[in-house]
């Protein structure tokens, strides 16, 4: 399957947004380019970055909303469509339907329970079978879950480096309302859905509909 490989930094740069793409380094002071004490990187990469800075058009707009919900995810541009038709077809606010989606993925889950740090690492984790979901390994990062569902490390899942720093680095920090986590079992549960204002993503997904209404 296709895959950036690039700089993560250079996606923020290029979003003008921190997008938290490479977990605690993000947090870490002086060493994200986007928003560095002494000559901050906040304009887009390349030769000519500085330049960029004019006024965008409205679909401009719209398209860089999008493209900020995207890699946020880490997705590539067909599984996001497929999930806007989901959102689409379902019965509310297509914007708010979108986020709780992508907010649903398995990798995602991890991710916002604290096993890892960051979206990506989860993401690799769970395509080599390190979690699992009442108590069965699965190993597809997009798998949706449910009210109720338990995800928990597989095998020697705890074991691993970036588990065992993920748990001691997220130890003691609020997790979302609609999750919960067992230090002691090391298990994390969905105990509803999540609603918009529990969704901790910086994007307006109302441009986001309005640019897929329009293409």
């Amino acid at each position: 399957m296709a895959k950036y490989r690039g700089p993560s930094c250079r996606i923020c740069r290029r979003e003008g947004a921190k997008l938290f793409l490479k977990g605690e380094r993000c947090f870490a002071r002086g060493k994200c380019p986007v928003d560095k004490p002494v000559n901050p990187r906040n304009y887009p990469p390349g030769q000519h970055g500085l330049r960029r800075r004019f006024r965008i058009s409205d679909y401009g707009v719209r398209l860089r909303e999008k493209q900020k919900l995207r890699r946020t995810y880490g997705l590539l541009e067909s599984q996001f469509r497929k999930y806007f038709r989901a959102a689409a077809r379902r019965k509310g606010v297509t914007g708010e339907n979108l986020l709780r989606l992508l907010e649903m993925r398995l990798d995602n889950v991890a991710y916002r329970l604290g096993f890892v740090t960051a979206r990506g690492t989860a993401r690799q984790l769970v395509r080599h079978g390190f979690f699992t979901v009442n108590g069965r390994r699965v190993n597809i990062p997009s798998y949706q879950v449910k009210v109720g569902d338990v995800i928990g490390a597989a095998g020697k899942g705890l074991q691993l480096e970036p588990v065992k720093y993920g748990l001691e680095y997220n130890s003691g920090k609020l997790l979302p309302e609609w999750l919960e986590f067992d230090p002691k079992k090391a298990e994390g549960r969905v105990v509803s859905l999540p609603t918009r204002e529990q969704i901790p993503v910086p994007v307006d997904e109302h441009l986001v509909v309005e640019f897929y209404s329009r293409v």
